[in-house]
C-alpha cells in the first residue's frame, strides 16, 4: 500500500514539473549535435516528441550556417540554441526577434551582447571565455616546456573570436618573452596544408585556437603533431584523450547542460534579455604523459601537480 501511495505521489510531482501547452520548437545550429543540451532539457521536463521538438541544422561552413539560421527563422523555431560563436553570428544575422542562446567565446568582446550582465535584445547564454583562457594556454605550454621560445599559433579567421584570441595570445607572448608565429586555415581543405607550413618553420610547439574547424579535423591536426613531433596545446580534453599533449579549458558538455537551464526559461516566458551571461567558472588541464614521452619531453613536476587529469 506505501509503495502504491509513494508511486502516486512520485507520478504527481512528475506530472506538475512537466511543462504544459503544445509542443515547443527548438532550433540548433552550430557543429554539432549537442547531446548534453537535449539530455539538460529532459532533466528539466522537455521530452522530445512530447511537449518540444528539434531543428537541427549542423555544419562548420559558415555560408551553409548563414543559411540555415534564415531557414530556422521562417518555420519558425521558439529558441535557437547556437553552440559556437559563427553559428550566434549567423543565427543573429537571421532574426532579431527569436530569442537565441548562445555558448561562445566572448560574447561582448564579439558584439553579441551589450554587456554579460544586461545582455539585452534577443541574445544571453554562456561565455567560455577561451579568448583570455587563450593567452594561459600559451603560458602553460611554455611552462611545460621551458627551452621554448618560438611558438606557432594556429587560428581560423572566419572565427568571429578570432580578433581577440590573436589580442590576447600576442600580449602574453610579449609579457614571457616568445616570438609568436601565425598561421591561419578556415576550410577543411586547407588544414594539411597550413599544418605543413607549420612543420617548415619548425617552430618549438603550437597553441591551436578552439574552433568547430579544428574540432572536426582533430584527427588530422593530431597526425601532423605527431607526425613532425610537434607539441601542441588544445582547448578541449577530447585532444589529449586522443594523443594530443596538453589541454587547458572548459568541459563543453557542461556547458551545453547548463545552456538547457536558459532554454527552459525562454520557453517558460523569461526574456533573453533579462537573463544574465554566465561565464564558465571550472577549467581543466589534462596532459598526456604517452605523447610527453613519445616526443622525448619531460613535463616539470610544478606543471603536472597542477593538471586535473593525466594521461598516462
Amino acid at each position: 500500500m506505501l509503495v502504491t501511495v509513494l508511486a502516486l505521489v512520485a507520478a504527481s510531482l512528475a506530472a506538475e514539473a512537466q511543462p504544459a501547452g503544445p509542443i515547443r520548437t527548438i532550433g540548433i545550429i552550430g557543429h554539432t549535435r549537442p547531446s548534453s543540451f537535449e539530455e539538460g532539457l529532459r532533466e528539466l521536463g522537455w521530452v522530445e516528441g512530447k511537449n518540444v521538438r528539434f531543428e537541427q541544422r549542423i555544419s562548420t561552413d559558415n555560408q551553409r550556417l548563414a543559411h540555415f539560421a534564415a531557414e530556422l527563422s521562417r518555420i519558425p523555431v521558439d529558441v535557437i540554441f547556437a553552440g559556437n560563436a559563427a553559428s550566434t553570428r549567423a543565427a543573429m544575422e537571421a532574426t532579431r526577434a527569436i530569442p537565441i542562446i548562445t555558448v561562445s567565446a566572448d560574447p561582448v568582446s564579439t558584439g553579441f551582447v551589450a554587456s554579460l550582465a544586461r545582455p539585452g535584445a534577443n541574445v544571453t547564454g554562456l561565455a567560455i571565455m577561451h579568448t583570455e583562457l587563450s593567452g594561459k594556454r600559451l603560458e602553460i605550454l611554455t611552462q611545460a616546456l621551458p627551452t621554448a621560445r618560438r611558438i606557432a599559433l594556429l587560428v581560423n579567421p572566419a572565427n568571429p573570436s578570432t580578433p581577440v584570441v590573436r589580442r590576447e595570445t600576442e600580449a602574453r607572448a610579449l609579457a614571457i618573452g616568445v616570438k609568436l608565429i601565425l598561421f591561419e586555415a578556415s576550410a577543411p581543405e586547407r588544414v594539411a596544408k597550413v599544418m605543413a607550413a607549420v612543420a617548415k618553420e619548425r617552430p618549438d610547439a603550437l597553441v591551436v585556437q578552439g574552433d568547430p574547424l579544428f574540432f572536426v579535423t582533430r584527427q588530422q591536426l593530431l597526425e601532423a603533431a605527431a607526425r613532425h613531433r610537434l607539441p601542441a596545446m588544445w582547448e578541449l580534453r577530447g585532444f589529449v584523450e586522443a594523443g594530443g599533449l596538453m589541454s587547458y579549458g572548459a568541459d563543453p558538455n557542461e556547458l551545453y547542460r547548463r545552456a538547457a537551464t536558459y532554454a527552459d526559461r525562454i520557453l517558460r516566458g523569461t526574456k533573453p534579455g533579462d537573463l544574465p551571461v554566465e561565464q564558465a567558472t571550472k577549467f581543466e588541464l589534462v596532459i598526456n604523459l604517452k605523447t610527453a614521452r613519445a616526443l622525448g619531453i619531460t613535463i616539470p613536476s610544478p606543471v603536472l601537480l597542477r593538471a586535473d587529469h593525466v594521461v598516462e
